[in-house]
C-alpha cells in the first residue's frame, strides 16, 4: 500500500490508466483493416478469419461487466493489474500464433481486458478530486475513442513496414509496462462494494450475451431463419430472462437491476445501444467504401494506408472533443453534449449518403463524426458515473460499454446485410446499397437523438464532508433525476438500488 504522503498525483495515475486503455482500444480496431492479410498469411478462409474479430467482441462483452464488478468488490487496482497482464499474455500469444485457431484463442484472452475501461473510470472517480472527475473522464473517453481510430490509421503502415505480427508485439510491450506502472503508481481505490460475486448470474449473462452477439453477427451468413440462428435467438432470450430473474432475487447481485432502472442510467444505455450501431458500422464500412476500386463506379481504390489517412480527421476531432467535453461540463452539461453528439452523428450519416464522390467529402464527414463520438463517449460515461453510487461505478460503466458493443453488433450486421443485398457482377456492392445503408444509420441516429432528449440532467457529485472525513460522497440530483442510494433518500425510494454501504480499504486521506 502506498503511504498517504507518497500517494501518486492524479496526473501520474491518469497516464498509467490511459496507456492501458489506449492499447486495448487500438487492439480492437487494428485487425479490421488487415483481415485479408491475416487470411493470406495463415492460409485460412474469409469466414474463419472474421472470427478473429468476433471472438474478441464476444470475450469483451462477457468479461467487461463481470470484471468491472470484481473490481468494485476486491479492489480496482488489483483487478486492473491482472487485466493488463492478461492483455499482455494474449498479445504475446497472438504474435506467436502459428495458425488461425491459436490466433482466435489469443483474441479471446485479449477480450477479457475490455474491463480496463470501467476499472479506469472507477479509479478516476475514487482517486480524483470531485471537481476534476468530469474533466478526467472526458479525457479518458477521448483516449479510448482515439485509440479505436488510431488502430485503423496505423494498421496499414505497421503491416507494410513490419508485418502483421507487430500489430500484437507493439501493444504487448506497452501493456506490460503499463501493468508494472499500475502496480507501482496506481493507488488501491478505497471504495468497495463487499460481498461475493454472483457466479451463477455471471454464467447466465455470459451465455445470453454470447448467444445474442452470435446470432446478430452471424445470422446473415447462416440465414436468419436457419436452425443455428433460431436456436441462438431462443437461447439468448431465455438466458437473459433467467439472468434478470436471478439478479432480482439475489441479495448480492452481479448487476443490480434496481440500479439499471435509474432513469439517467437506462436512458443513457439506450442511447449507447443506438449510437453504438452507427459507430461500429461506420468504422467497419467506411474504409471498405474508400477501398472500392474506381471501376465499380464509386470509391477511390485506396489501400489500407490511404484509407487510414482519410479516417485521420476523425481521430483528431474525436480526441479534441473528448478532452473539451469534460472541461466544459460545468457550463454545458453531459445531457446537452449527448444531444449534440447524436445530432452530429445523424448529419454525418446523411452527408455520407449523398456526398461521397470526393475524398475531401469523406474526410469532412469523418471529422464531424469524430466530434460526435468524442462528445458521446465522454458525456455518456459522465452521466453514468454521476448517477450511480461510487461502489457501483465499475459494473455500471461496464454495462454501458456492453450496450455500445451490442448496438455495434446490430449496426454492423444491419449495414452488412444492406450493403451486400445487391452486388455487381464483379462482386462489389452497388453504390445505391451504400447510400441506403448510410440512410439506415441516419435513422438509428434519429432514434438516438430522441433517446438523448429524454435523458434527465444530473449534477456532479459534491463532497458533503471535509476531505479527511470518513463519510461517502453524496450526489446532488435535480428532482427529475434518480438519487443514488448513498444520498439521504429514504430506504423505500424508487430512485435507485439498495446497496451495501461503502467500505474503505485504508484510512482516508486528504486529496
Amino acid at each position: 500500500m502506498i503511504p498517504t504522503s507518497r500517494r501518486p498525483s492524479p496526473g501520474a495515475t491518469f497516464l498509467v490508466l490511459a496507456a492501458g486503455a489506449l492499447s486495448f482500444a487500438m487492439l480492437q480496431s487494428l485487425i479490421a483493416p488487415v483481415l485479408s492479410t491475416i487470411q493470406s498469411e495463415l492460409d485460412t478462409s474469409q469466414s474463419t478469419a472474421t472470427w478473429v474479430m468476433t471472438a474478441n467482441l464476444l470475450s469483451a462483452a462477457v468479461f467487461t461487466p463481470i470484471l468491472g464488478r470484481v473490481g468494485d468488490a476486491v479492489g480496482k487496482k488489483r483487478t486492473l493489474v491482472a487485466v493488463l497482464l492478461t492483455l499482455a499474455v494474449g498479445s504475446l500469444l497472438a504474435a506467436l500464433a502459428p495458425d488461425i485457431g491459436v490466433l482466435i484463442a489469443a483474441r479471446v484472452v485479449q477480450g477479457a481486458a475490455g474491463a480496463v475501461f470501467p476499472l479506469s473510470y472507477g479509479i478516476i472517480r475514487d482517486e480524483f478530486p470531485a471537481q476534476r472527475v468530469a474533466s478526467a473522464v472526458g479525457t479518458m473517453s477521448a483516449v479510448i475513442a482515439a485509440g479505436g481510430g488510431l488502430g485503423i490509421v496505423l494498421a496499414g503502415p505497421i503491416v507494410d513496414t513490419l508485418g502483421y505480427t507487430w500489430l500484437f508485439w507493439t501493444p504487448m510491450a506497452v501493456v506490460t509496462l503499463a501493468a508494472v506502472a499500475a502496480q507501482l503508481f496506481v493507488p488501491e481505490s478505497p471504495v468497495r462494494q463487499p460481498g461475493r460475486i454472483n457466479w451463477p448470474a455471471a454464467v447466465l449473462l455470459s451465455g445470453g450475451l454470447v448467444s445474442l452477439l452470435l446470432v446478430v453477427g452471424k445470422g446473415g451468413t447462416w440465414g436468419w431463419s436457419s436452425a443455428p440462428a433460431t436456436g441462438l435467438a431462443i437461447a439468448a432470450v431465455t438466458l437473459l430472462s433467467l439472468w434478470i430473474v436471478a439478479e432480482l432475487r439475489s441479495a448480492n447481485p452481479l448487476v443490480d437491476m434496481r440500479m439499471m432502472r435509474i432513469p439517467a442510467v437506462w436512458r443513457t444505455n439506450l442511447v449507447a445501444l443506438l449510437f453504438g450501431a452507427g459507430w461500429f458500422a461506420i468504422f467497419a464500412f467506411l474504409p471498405q467504401f474508400v477501398q472500392t476500386p474506381i471501376g465499380a463506379g464509386y470509391g477511390f481504390g485506396a489501400g489500407i494506408t490511404e484509407a487510414g489517412v482519410l479516417m485521420l480527421p476523425m481521430v483528431v476531432t474525436m480526441s479534441a472533443a473528448g478532452v473539451v467535453s469534460g472541461r466544459i461540463e460545468h457550463r454545458v452539461g453531459p445531457r446537452a453534449q449527448l444531444v449534440t453528439a447524436t445530432a452530429l452523428s445523424m448529419l454525418t450519416a446523411v452527408s455520407l449518403a449523398f456526398a461521397h464522390a470526393e475524398p475531401w467529402q469523406i474526410a469532412l464527414a469523418s471529422a464531424v463524426f469524430g466530434l460526435a463520438a468524442g462528445l458521446a463517449f465522454s458525456s455518456m460515461t459522465n452521466l453514468i458515473v454521476s448517477s450511480v453510487p461510487a461502489q457501483q461505478t465499475g459494473v455500471a460503466s461496464g454495462m454501458n460499454a456492453n450496450f455500445r458493443t451490442i448496438g455495434g453488433a446490430f449496426g454492423a450486421a444491419l449495414m452488412g446485410s444492406v450493403v451486400t443485398s445487391g452486388l455487381q457482377p464483379t462482386g462489389w456492392p452497388q453504390e445505391s446499397a451504400y447510400t441506403t445503408g448510410f440512410l439506415v444509420l441516419a435513422a438509428t441516429s434519429v432514434a438516438a437523438l430522441g433517446a438523448a432528449l429524454i435523458v434527465p440532467s444530473v449534477r456532479r457529485a459534491t463532497r458533503t464532508s471535509p476531505p479527511d472525513a470518513e463519510g461517502p460522497l453524496d450526489a446532488v440530483s435535480p428532482p427529475d433525476a434518480a438519487v443514488p442510494p448513498d444520498t439521504a433518500a429514504p430506504p423505500d425510494a424508487e430512485a435507485g438500488p439498495r446497496t451495501a454501504p461503502i467500505t474503505r480499504s485504508e484510512p482516508s486521506r486528504a486529496r
